[in-house]
């Protein structure tokens, strides 16, 4: 795309977020994708998904920059008061505030780490500052009656569900054309994942595996979303109902088979976790239900011999896995040598693992008996099982990414995060009827067990459209918290 085009959009962009911010965000959510479209504005490096997001923020601002100081004052004010008035004051603290902060903090620490090279700072601005500008501005947004071309109402799901249609207009526009490249083999530009007999689609991205990165979470969210609407028919509306629950529906399928021809093994692994927790936490019904097929799966997996043996060979003979386990044995011997507390320092990773990395390993496919004798003694059966190892740009785990990002502190304050997020939900869930919003909120939690079971091996939060959309989990989830205390 052109940067005249690309100004242009931006310019249009503009004029729309100020007449209809709301509309505006909604459309940021919908193109999430577009970091994609790559551009620089007097030499600095940006993305279309950037300027839509520091346009939005800076619409909002400036609308309530007012408000903002007068808010700002007044809670300076509370620093000269004594700590009982503090405590028993109509103050309200905003939701993760300290995180926030904290994340902000030792992310940017983390650059001072990398040198504050021009490529650790884009990386901090994209997937830490900009995803908390996106937090603060859908939390806000959510809260305001503007939002609605009727008034809002605190009992009302019409802010919260314009949110999710904007996930469902995303995730069906990426699992369609991820569709269509299965059956053409179109914009697929990997030659081997090209070809039809070792098809791997990729949608807009650039990788089979960000397909299901993306799609994953709201999958989950969707069917939380559509457990509600079902949950809460109406037989006056039925044909309105059946048309508005076909569309969620389709989404949710075309999104799973996008997954499936993009054969992102995590994503679905994450998927079903995210299924068995959504389940367990439904009703008494589903949760038994559960319990006892996993009962009966679990123990005729481990009864069952040739089943057995075939999800322990999947698993642990997996070419995946085993490349995956030596970039985690790299990363750790990496932080064990001096960098425990440190990380190596954003987008330091690739130069700080350099020394432990091995160029290579034997692939054993689990089919050899005599595999550890063959490559010390055969030259030509070590050449055949040999694999190349490249130097990765994060571990592939989502804990070691942290940690060797951010530092020891950085991975705590991100378990604190999503324990936090989790805690609520469930607290949540707890207080709410079967049914209803209770659908709502452990569809956000099962979104939460899809990031971090894929995250076991991939890197669901380190690209511009994930860590958005990570924040935009948690503005949900506090916006359904809060709104459940103020009803």
């Amino acid at each position: 795309m052109s940067t005249v085009l690309i100004i242009l959009f931006l310019i249009f962009y503009l004029i729309l977020a100020y007449i209809r911010l709301d509309l505006a965000v909604l459309a940021m959510i919908v193109l999430l994708p577009s970091y994609l479209v790559r551009f620089s504005i007097l030499g600095v490096p940006t993305t279309l998904l950037e300027g839509m997001i520091l346009i939005s923020f800076a619409v909002w601002f400036i609308k309530n920059c007012k408000q903002l100081f007068d808010n700002i004052k007044n809670k300076l004010s509370f620093l000269r008061h004594s700590v009982f008035d503090i405590q028993h004051s109509t103050f309200k603290r905003y939701p993760f505030d300290i995180e926030i902060i904290l994340l902000l903090i030792v992310s940017y620490l983390s650059v001072a780490g990398a040198g504050f090279s021009i490529s650790a700072l884009g990386i901090w601005k994209a997937y830490f500052f900009e995803p908390a500008l996106v937090f603060i501005l859908i939390f806000n947004i959510l809260r305001k009656k503007e939002f609605n071309s009727k008034a809002l109402e605190l009992n009302s799901f019409a802010a919260f569900e314009k949110i999710l249609w904007a996930f469902v207009l995303s995730a069906l526009g990426v699992s369609l054309l991820a569709i269509y490249q299965k059956f053409t083999g179109a914009w697929i530009t990997n030659e081997f994942w090209s070809a039809e007999a070792t098809r791997r689609v990729t949608s807009f991205f650039g990788y089979p595996n960000a397909v299901g990165l993306y799609l994953g979470p709201i999958i989950i969210v969707l069917i939380g979303w559509l457990s509600q609407k079902i949950g809460t028919f109406k037989k006056p509306v039925i044909s309105y109902w059946l048309w508005v629950n076909g569309f969620i529906f389709l989404t949710i399928i075309s999104s799973i088979a996008a997954i499936w021809f993009a054969k992102s093994k995590g994503a679905l692994l994450g998927i079903g976790a995210g299924l068995i927790v959504f389940a367990l936490l439904a009703g008494k019904k589903s949760k038994w239900a559960t319990i006892i097929i996993l009962i009966i799966l679990g123990g005729g997996i481990l009864g069952y011999a040739p089943a057995r043996n075939t999800a322990y060979n999947k698993l642990i003979y997996s070419k995946s896995w085993q490349i995956r386990k030596a970039g985690w044995q790299e990363t750790w011997a990496m932080l064990a040598h001096g960098r425990i507390f440190s990380g190596a320092g954003l987008t330091n990773y690739q130069e700080a693992v350099k020394p432990c990395h091995q160029e290579g390993i034997f692939y054993n496919d689990g089919a050899d008996p005599d595999f550890h004798r063959h490559t010390v003694f055969n030259a030509d059966y070590r050449a055949r099982v040999w694999q190349p190892l490249e130097v990765y740009l994060y571990p592939h785990n989502i804990f070691l990414n942290f940690w060797s990002e951010l530092g020891l502190a950085g991975m705590l304050l991100f378990i604190w995060i999503i324990g936090k997020y989790v805690f609520i939900g469930l607290k949540r869930a707890q207080e709410s009827k079967e049914g209803g919003e209770k659908f709502l909120v452990i569809g956000l939690v099962g979104a939460m067990v899809v990031i971090i079971v894929h995250g076991q091996v991939d890197v669901p939060y380190f690209k511009n459209d994930l860590a958005v959309m990570f924040w935009i989990l948690i503005a949900l989830m506090e916006f359904l918290r809060i709104r459940r205390q103020e009803s």
